[in-house]
């Protein structure tokens, strides 16, 4: 759990083991308060979750290209995109195994760009409400809205031409 919360928000699996070490070592140093505790999973994913976001922070200039991102059809208006008015087909991953599914979904979400990647992953994987992911992420509620709208119109995009692939 911790690994995979890392390497969604990370894309990178190496970036992922080392996050995923260095929660482990703050639990070994916290082993006393958490072996006994049933809260310790949701401790673990939160400090992974916080870990990758302040890696993303400090080792990559994520937050430079967010105020040239916006379409020019948005620059008058700071509402959201709606939900897509479509949906994926029910058949679209239909011949493919769960554990190819599973490779094809992370392997799209790696291709994300990371400011539509990690609120993303926050949001569905996460189930962290619009509102905390703009907080946490220091961007307007709007923003991360149309980045988790646009992210899920990329994976749809992605996922669809994969299947198609399979067929």
């Amino acid at each position: 759990m911790v690994f995979s919360t890392a390497a969604r928000l990370l894309g990178d699996d190496a970036q992922a083991e080392d996050i995923s070490q260095n929660v482990f070592l703050k639990a070994y140093e916290r082993f006393d308060e958490l072996r006994d505790n049933p809260t310790t999973p949701g401790w673990l994913k939160t400090v992974a979750t916080n870990m990758s976001l302040n890696h993303l922070t400090r080792y990559r200039k994520r937050w430079s290209f967010f105020g040239d991102l916006r379409r020019s059809e948005e620059k008058d208006s700071d509402e959201a995109p709606s939900e897509p008015e479509f949906a994926a087909p029910d058949t679209l991953l239909h011949e493919i195994e769960a554990e190819e599914q599973h490779e094809l979904v992370e392997a799209v979400l790696r291709r994300l760009p990371d400011h539509q990647r990690v609120p993303l992953v926050l949001f569905h994987f996460g189930d962290v409400p619009y509102a905390d992911i703009a907080a946490q992420l220091k961007v307007s509620l709007a923003k991360i809205k149309a980045d988790i709208h646009r992210g899920r119109l990329a994976l749809l995009k992605s996922l669809t031409e994969a299947g198609n692939d399979c067929a």
